[in-house]
């Protein structure tokens, strides 16, 4: 039997080395994937790019970033993560950049194709790279540090992303031009930073003692085959899998209110102050950010912890949807407050949803269904950008918008309820086979754990 004070030590060597990467290249495809909202009025003011083509661009990454995401999870299951990784990095970093050569609706639309297939595969392949580093026990935590990629980048990034809007003019360059270009190469640099900085799995782990590498690798092995044992470990049986289909649905109207909001928070914070985009919004976006990361350092984590995965899933699309609802309705600063509850919610439900295909999916399968999941799921950002701009020119105005947003975290939460509680169960749980009494104690057993995976 493993000795529980090496593997202990070989996971917390693990988090302290490879977490802090991961987290900043998380960072920095957050923040170019998101940044186009602070150009916005820019593009259509000096560019001409009009409403629905930003809207169309917007969500037209996810097409691209849905067709090549699962190849690309795969050949990193098979050339492991640090080529892979870099490659991804480099190559979305090229496009990234290669924004400051946006003229006009066509350009804006092709260009943000191209960097949905250049980034494809990066955010299921460190899910996937966490697997192979984290036991169950573990992986939550590591999932949550890994979320704080997206409110930091966006708590960091928004400051940045509007000081940048202030070189407008710089050597003949627009304010734009100059943000594109400056984050796209800081992930060229990232990504071949994480060619010598991340190891692709616990055996080859150099600065690992040979006891910690034996422990920490025999501990995840035996994970992999208790799933196998199970059933679902093949890649075939997961997509045919009702519960795989299920996850992807509740992962798809997430994806809606979250985008719908982070694409259009620097227009919507522009307008409550009545001013442009520039540092000050930029200043003012990042509030909502950093409150939800500092939600995220705690919460997630102890959702999984005390064994109530749903029940606080559900707490945080409420939030989202009571937020959106709000916002819409209210002066700026109560407005901004309902903004980080919005925020809070859509950062803390999605590590807590990640335990969900992880606890029954292992080996190629994870690789696979986890990719499925995130790269279909993820057409919700497609969705998001387009169905938010038919609203508001439907019905005029920005509040109809943000209802259409606010309903769809209320269709995830509805799908949540309904999820089989052995997809939901925590490690530590009562026993699989363990009949479960029926009534009321069965619906509290089914909110709070369920039985394990």
């Amino acid at each position: 039997m493993a000795d529980p004070s090496i593997l202990a030590s070989a996971i917390r060597k693990a988090r302290w080395r490879l977490m802090p990467l991961i987290l900043v290249m998380y960072l920095v495809a957050m923040l170019d994937r998101t940044n186009i909202g602070f150009a916005r009025q820019a593009l259509h003011s000096r560019e001409a790019v009009s409403d629905a083509a930003f809207a169309l661009g917007a969500g037209a990454f996810f097409i691209t970033y849905a067709i090549f995401e699962l190849p690309s999870n795969l050949i990193l299951h098979k050339v492991g993560a640090r080529i892979w990784m870099c490659r991804i990095m480099v190559s979305w970093g090229l496009v990234a950049s290669a924004m400051v050569f946006i003229r006009g609706d066509a350009w804006f639309v092709g260009l943000r194709l191209l960097l949905g297939a250049a980034e494809a595969g990066f955010f299921p392949g460190a899910i996937l790279y966490i697997t192979y580093w984290f036991p169950a026990s573990e992986r939550g935590r590591a999932l949550g540090l890994l979320y704080f990629g997206f409110p930091i980048a966006l708590t960091v990034g928004s400051p940045l992303s509007g000081g940048l809007l202030a070189l407008d003019g710089r050597l003949g360059l627009a304010g734009w031009q100059w943000m594109f270009l400056i984050e796209g190469l800081l992930a060229c640099g990232v990504g071949i930073y994480a060619l010598f900085g991340l190891t692709d799995h616990p055996k080859d782990a150099s600065w690992l003692t040979p006891a910690e590498r034996t422990t920490l690798a025999e501990a995840i092995a035996d994970e992999t085959k208790t799933k196998s044992s199970r059933g679902g470990i093949h890649l075939g049986q997961a997509l045919r899998d009702p519960r795989l289909w299920h996850l992807l649905g509740v992962y798809f109207f997430l994806q809606i209110s979250v985008y719908g909001v982070t694409f259009y928070l620097p227009s919507q914070v522009s307008a409550l102050l009545g001013v442009k985009i520039g540092p000050l919004v930029g200043l003012v976006v990042g509030i909502p950010w950093l409150v939800a990361a500092l939600m995220a350092a705690y919460w997630p984590a102890r959702a999984v912890r005390t064994g109530q995965p749903r029940a606080y899933a559900l707490g945080f699309f409420g939030f989202i949807a009571l937020g959106l609802v709000v916002s819409a309705n209210v002066p700026p600063l109560p407005a901004i407050i309902a903004l980080c509850f919005v925020t809070t919610g859509a950062i803390c439900v999605q590590p807590i949803f990640r335990t969900f295909p992880t606890g029954y999916l292992g080996g190629v399968a994870a690789a696979g269904g986890i990719a499925a999941i995130n790269s279909l799921g993820n057409l919700g950002g497609f969705v998001a950008p387009n169905v938010r701009n038919w609203a508001d020119q439907q019905f005029g105005g920005t509040a109809a918008g943000l209802y259409v947003l606010a309903a769809a975290a209320l269709v995830a939460a509805a799908l949540v309820v309904i999820l089989p509680s052995r997809i939901v169960a925590v490690p530590g749980s009562v026993d699989e086979a363990e009949p479960q009494p029926r009534g009321a104690s069965r619906m509290q057993s089914s909110l709070s754990h369920g039985p394990p995976r």
